[in-house]
């Protein structure tokens, strides 16, 4: 059975810096019928278990720490056996959601995760936190790009841990360099391509945000 990508919806609450917004996150499964990993583990373990079902979980990636997209992770490791894996960048964000529960492996930049015979490239990509990353499948044509790059433009810097220059750097230099039909499927909304967003990167840089 041919790998394939399966989407989640899930819903509940980000939190940083003292405010706390409802948001909808989208929870990504890559594998085939017997094997999947996870891309962030958002609000709701009971769901996304069920939407693994029968099948292996082999890791519960978080492109970053922010606590909507790994705040069902844990539980999910827990659950299922998988292990936690995240930038080390992000430490210090996710234990302001995990104090007492650390993630298990380290990603890096250039890392190689393999599910279902695709094979995954980790992309440290920094600026909407230090140690967001995304995930790139070439045999997919695909890019899971966590809160890193919308259908719009860039993930939110206006917060702490987040930087719009360096966010701008790693689109450019990471992520515009990919094919553009490169499908990008993002952390909340619509899916987009790396070519319906490359001609816009200079209008984001003039917007300052």
């Amino acid at each position: 059975m041919a790998a394939r990508i399966e989407r989640l919806v899930t819903s509940g609450t980000f939190s940083l810096d003292g405010g706390t917004w409802e948001v909808d996150n989208n929870v990504w499964l890559v594998g085939d019928d017997h094997e999947v990993i996870v891309v962030d583990a958002a609000h709701d373990a009971d769901a996304i278990v069920g939407a693994v079902g029968g099948r292996i979980l082999r890791a519960i990636v978080c492109t970053h720490a922010h606590n909507d997209h790994i705040d069902a992770a844990p539980a999910l490791a827990d659950r299922t056996g998988a292990p936690v894996w995240l930038h080390p960048d992000d430490l210090p964000l996710w234990k302001q959601t995990h104090p007492e529960r650390a993630p298990d492996a380290e990603l890096a930049d250039g890392q190689v995760l393999s599910v279902a015979g695709v094979e995954l490239t980790v992309l440290h990509t920094p600026g909407h936190a230090p140690g967001a990353v995304c995930l790139y499948a070439p045999a997919l044509g695909a890019l899971f790009s966590g809160d890193t790059l919308f259908a719009g433009g860039p993930g939110a810097t206006g917060r702490s841990y987040s930087d719009f220059p360096t966010i701008v750097e790693s689109i450019r230099e990471r992520l515009l360099t990919l094919p553009g039909a490169t499908a990008v499927h993002t952390g909340h909304g619509e899916t987009t391509t790396v070519g319906a967003e490359a001609p816009h990167l200079q209008e984001w840089i003039a917007r300052g945000h």
